[in-house]
């Protein structure tokens, strides 16, 4: 989606995504001294020949037995990394948290929602790099489009079929799903072609983030109201988020990743201070204080609110320290690395505000798919493969 936010976010590399970006260190899940892409790092050695595709092995050494290319694996490669599909996992927690807000258990058409989702995220990233290909071939070379491993036209027609895909399984979720998503797509688009290099790039990436949110209350419960609140704080951090990734490339920021760093404590407090204690349809009987049922909902709060606590924690943890890092030193390595923890601490945030609003198992949920993405990422195949 937007990349919401990642590359959820970003200038010229910001794909447009729900958060993101939103897009860093070469697993897209390490710590932030994960290292950065090669072409990062300054001038390499030009790479034999026969070996310029993206997981091709390299060249035996004398007396041991060659090896032919693996054009499949580097074509495979080449759209994993075009797609950015670690920080795919940065996307589902949208929807869920969604349907917290709502209220209402996640069922079948929060998982349409998600697919939904995942697709115009993916659509995102693909348009990105579809319209940044001029650009990323003076700044970054090595990306499909530029290095010649895809084609332009085949990242325009995977942005526009992605789109129609996910459009589809936002109609089969009901009306209020698709009524969200059209306009998502539309956020999407827009940011990509038209907003991403303006002053309102950043604020069309924060609204795709919300609207991914907002369209899993709306499969889920039919409605979006309930859910406004918890999707204006997800904006707000995809928001800056993406503000630090418009100078991914150039450094010289100190503005930006500060007035992030001063959202990222603001967020926190806002999501960790205060939960709701409205009871979730079929989650457990409603019951006011006195009433048959009400011991176990009086119990719940205490629960919910360590959690919130904790994974409010975890949220100013994963975002705060790069943060404070760029703003020290607004290098090139450092905004990237600052764009990569923001893009991660998605993750923990939703799972805070699914918390807030008393659905403890679905944050648990969210939370889970961290670990799941840093092993994902992990994977021999997935190594070269960025999250922004």
């Amino acid at each position: 989606m937007s990349r919401a936010g990642a590359r959820g976010a970003s200038g010229s590399s910001a794909s447009s995504g729900v958060l993101a970006v939103p897009g860093v260190p070469a697993d897209g899940h390490g710590a932030d001294a994960a290292p950065l892409p090669a072409s990062d790092q300054g001038p390499a050695a030009p790479p034999p020949a026969g070996d310029q595709g993206a997981g091709l092995a390299a060249p035996p050494a004398a007396g041991a037995p060659a090896r032919g290319p693996r054009p499949r694996s580097g074509r495979a490669g080449a759209w994993a990394e075009l797609l950015r599909l670690p920080a795919l996992f940065t996307v589902p927690g949208d929807a869920l948290a969604g349907a917290a807000a709502a209220g209402v258990r996640p069922g079948r058409r929060t998982l349409l929602a998600i697919g939904s989702s995942l697709c115009l995220y993916e659509a995102g990233m693909a348009l990105n790099d579809w319209a940044d290909r001029a650009e990323d071939a003076a700044e970054r070379p090595h990306r499909p489009i530029p290095s010649g491993r895809i084609r332009p036209a085949a990242a325009l027609a995977a942005a526009c079929g992605l789109t129609g895909a996910g459009l589809a399984l936002a109609a089969a979720a009901g009306r209020p799903a698709l009524a969200v998503a059209a306009p998502l797509a539309g956020a999407v688009w827009a940011y990509d072609l038209v907003l991403k290099h303006t002053p309102a790039g950043p604020a069309a990436m924060a609204a795709a983030r919300g609207l991914d949110l907002l369209m899993g209350a709306a499969a889920t419960s039919g409605g979006t109201r309930a859910a406004l609140p918890s999707a204006a704080l997800l904006g707000s951090h995809t928001l800056a988020v993406t503000a630090v990734s418009r100078r991914e490339t150039t450094g010289g920021s100190v503005l930006a990743p500060s007035a992030a760093l001063a959202t990222t404590g603001v967020l926190t407090r806002l999501v960790a201070g205060h939960r709701r204690t409205r009871l979730p349809a079929g989650r457990w009987a409603a019951a006011a204080p006195g009433l048959s049922g009400s011991k176990r909902a009086a119990g719940a709060p205490e629960v919910g609110d360590v959690l919130t606590a904790a994974l409010g924690a975890a949220y100013a943890a994963t975002a705060a320290r790069p943060y404070f890092h760029a703003t020290l030193n607004p290098s090139p390595p450092l905004t990237q690395r600052a764009v990569g923890g923001g893009i991660r601490a998605t993750v923990p945030l939703q799972a805070a505000l699914a918390a807030r609003a008393g659905a403890p198992a679905t944050s648990l949920l969210i939370a889970a798919l961290a670990p799941a993405g840093r092993m994902f990422a992990r994977r021999a195949a997935m190594r070269k493969v960025s999250i922004t």
